[in-house]
């Protein structure tokens, strides 16, 4: 079991991420003391999303065909309409999820970020959450929904909307410590 000051967490993003979905969890664990790194679909940096336009930008530090998930602990996944629509259209990423889930570690995503885990049929069975209007896309996916800031089952982590990123980030700092889940793979 990693404790979370030598836990080495990978936020997989690209442009469109909402903004304090992705800021906060890198500053968070990073504060707790895990090493950070942000994957993404190219190389250079990605723009964010922010409640109603484009925002700043954050760095990439590699590039997703470039992650050997044995160097990570777990999987962060940000929301925004945009982010997670893009990356569910690569196989890439979604192959990502896949082994992160079927490795057995922590994978988290917020609003919706659960996008990537119904692409990845990693809800079927399982309770989860989302932002309300993807919803009906994670019941269709066999996921058992509820309403609550952070829902956990066997690791994998969902959350609602900005709102929710301390319980989020709080919930994501103790499944790392817990370790790896024995779970189904997706």
């Amino acid at each position: 079991m990693p404790a979370i000051d030598t836990a080495k967490i990978l936020i997989l993003a690209t442009d469109g991420y909402e903004r304090s979905e992705l800021r906060v969890p890198l500053e968070k664990l990073g504060n707790h003391g895990a090493d950070v790194k942000i994957a993404s679909l190219k190389a250079g940096s990605i723009k964010s999303w922010d409640k109603t336009d484009w925002g700043d930008s954050v760095d990439v530090d590699l590039e997703v065909k470039d992650v050997d998930i044995k160097d990570y602990d777990a999987l962060v996944i940000p929301g925004g309409q945009i982010n997670p629509d893009l990356l569910r259209m690569n196989e890439g990423a979604v192959s990502l999820v896949r082994e992160f889930v079927a490795s057995g570690k922590p994978v988290a995503a917020i609003c919706h970020g659960p996008w990537l885990l119904v692409e990845a049929d990693a809800l079927r069975g399982r309770k989860a959450t989302s932002y309300p209007s993807v919803k009906t896309d994670l019941l269709n996916a066999g996921a058992v929904w509820q309403n609550e800031a952070v829902v956990c089952d066997q690791g994998i982590i969902t959350s609602r909307n900005p709102n929710d990123l301390d319980a989020f980030v709080g919930k994501i700092v103790k499944e790392v410590s817990e370790g790896t889940h024995h779970r189904r793979a997706a």
